[in-house]
């Protein structure tokens, strides 16, 4: 099994490898992001993909831009996002240890009612607000600096 530094590698490498000039890399990435902090699990790449492609930018980078929210994530950033969210603007009926035992299936939050429904989308939202910049430059970066890198590599040869 791979450790998190390999994993890193390998993601990077999709990353700076793909044939595209570093804005469309870096916008892919970014509308990955936003759409996996503002979309529900599980309906994710059914609008990043689609999208995408209307947007001629990276499909690798919407697809795996998503996958901040996953099996495993999404039980800690959810119950974070609503519960700050709703301290924030509906003064925090809702407690955090309730958000964590929650399943996290539609099911499971319609039963926690209208305020923790609007606290998880505008929490999504808001982190949406927050990562997909920082993503698209951070990404934008590193695809400049590998290619600056590849390029000296090969006048060097």
């Amino acid at each position: 099994m791979a450790g998190i530094p390999e994993y890193w590698r390998r993601l990077k490498a999709k990353m700076v490898r793909e044939p595209l000039p570093p804005e469309d890399i870096a916008a892919g990435w970014a509308l990955g992001m936003f759409i996996g902090c503002s979309v529900p699990f599980g309906m994710q790449l059914v609008i990043s993909i689609p999208l995408a492609m209307m947007m001629r930018v990276s499909k690798v980078g919407a697809t795996l831009g998503t996958f901040i929210t996953n099996p495993v994530t999404i039980f800690f950033i959810y119950p974070a996002q609503t519960f700050v969210v709703n301290k924030i603007l509906f003064g925090g009926s809702l407690t955090y240890s309730r958000l964590a035992e929650t399943e996290w299936t539609w099911a499971a939050v319609r039963k926690l009612g209208a305020e923790a429904m609007a606290s998880f989308f505008l929490g999504g939202f808001f982190l949406a607000i927050l990562l997909t910049p920082i993503t698209y430059f951070a990404v934008r970066r590193l695809v400049v600096a590998h290619r600056s890198r590849k390029g000296k590599d090969n006048v060097k040869t």
